[in-house]
């Protein structure tokens, strides 16, 4: 196990109800002018916008609104909202919705209190000292923001999606009431639980020795997922069955199953350019593209931790001949599990177009470089990747 440091202060209040003491708790971390930063319409048709509302006002902290975060946010948005905070004096940025409104919060957030362009921070040209604090009523599991320090935006010129992180924009409180997911389409459900499986799996692809703690969490969240999952779309009602599946999307990624070792993220940084260029929801981009990068690293890499995901988790015979057998098959479950609960497997069925895998492959912007991670990939091994993910199919 490696060296780290591990800093997750966020509070979180978990349970039915919890987002009516949203006031209380932006009065105790300091806020007593909000943004409130949201997506589309259900937030409003839902009710949860008034309750949030009568929260605040019964604190007596005003609050300025922001609508309009769309899967995928966009830097236009983030632009809007650093000149309304800095018009408006705002002193806390409340984000009400998924990933997407979080994640656009933060970007917010950093950008309120920075003289230059915050895009700075996302293409890694500037280092965060400071930002805005920033609260959240998680309305989808999936991204893990409501407890992670990371951030994801789209810049519309050029369609580039890239990330920031910091602890600077870790949530100073996160309300978590799974009854706000109950009303979400089983596509949505599946796409953020495939989300939430997929940053297990980058952290659980680690050439670190020793880590069988971090080891043991990683497949414990990923069972979780393949029993609650089917549970929920079955019975989207089950409000037990949603807790697990929120609590699990926050462990997933506040790096608590991360620790001491080493983290690929290959696959993510593959998929962001899919749904950049498509407008695709990330986690059925990821449903594409992790298990063809898993026969990547079947082919190019020691089998044996791949075959431990195989018997561990799906459940595989382990074949001590042929470990890289066992390994196939434990992919081909995987890919078997997503298209259970209604993920496409393939580029066809994603919407997306061979054809264009030559810009993807550009757009990823390594050049003649390689990636860090589990297995360094070069433009040829992303282009590999991308082929495989056009001819997938279950067998």
């Amino acid at each position: 196990m490696n060296n780290f440091n591990f800093y997750s202060p966020t509070y979180f209040a978990f349970g039915k109800d919890r987002e009516k003491e949203v006031g209380e708790l932006v009065k105790r971390f300091g806020g007593s002018r909000v943004l409130l930063h949201y997506g589309g319409q259900s937030a409003q048709k839902s009710g949860l916008l008034d309750r949030v509302k009568e929260s605040l006002t019964k604190e007596n902290i005003s609050f300025v609104e922001l609508g309009g975060v769309k899967p995928n946010p966009r830097s236009g948005l983030v632009y809007e909202g650093i000149d309304l905070c800095k018009k408006e004096n705002v002193d806390f940025i409340l984000a009400v919705g998924g990933g997407s409104s979080i994640d656009s919060a933060k970007a917010i957030a950093l950008g309120a209190v920075y003289e230059g362009d915050f895009w700075d921070f996302y293409e890694g040209s500037a280092k965060a000292v400071a930002a805005l604090p920033v609260g959240t009523i998680l309305t989808i599991a999936a991204a893990g923001s409501e407890g992670s320090p990371d951030s994801v935006i789209t810049k519309e010129e050029g369609m580039l999606k890239r990330g920031a992180g910091t602890d600077l924009i870790r949530p100073k409180f996160s309300i978590l009431n799974p009854a706000l997911t109950q009303t979400l389409p089983a596509y949505q459900t599946a796409c953020g639980a495939t989300d939430i499986i997929a940053h297990v799996f980058e952290r659980y692809f680690s050439n670190t020795e020793e880590v069988e703690v971090t080891d043991r969490l990683c497949e414990a969240v990923v069972l979780t997922m393949l029993k609650e999952v089917p549970r929920v779309i079955e019975n989207p009602n089950n409000y037990d069955a949603r807790a697990n599946i929120m609590w699990a999307g926050m462990v997933a990624h506040n790096n608590i199953v991360g620790v001491g070792r080493e983290q690929d993220w290959n696959s993510h940084g593959i998929e962001h350019e899919l749904s950049a260029l498509y407008d695709c929801a990330h986690g059925a981009g990821l449903a594409v593209i992790m298990p063809a990068w898993m026969e990547y690293v079947a082919e190019h890499h020691d089998c044996m931790r791949m075959a431990q995901m195989a018997t561990r988790i799906f459940g595989c015979q382990m074949n001590f001949a042929d470990p890289k057998a066992t390994a196939l098959e434990g992919i081909k479950a995987f890919r078997r599990f997503l298209s259970s609960i209604g993920m496409p497997i393939n580029f066809e069925q994603l919407g997306a177009k061979e054809e264009d895998i030559p810009a993807l492959v550009e757009k990823f912007g390594i050049g003649d470089g390689k990636t860090g991670g589990y297995v360094a990939l070069d433009k040829n091994a992303i282009t590999e990747i991308y082929q495989t993910a056009v001819r997938a199919e279950l067998s």
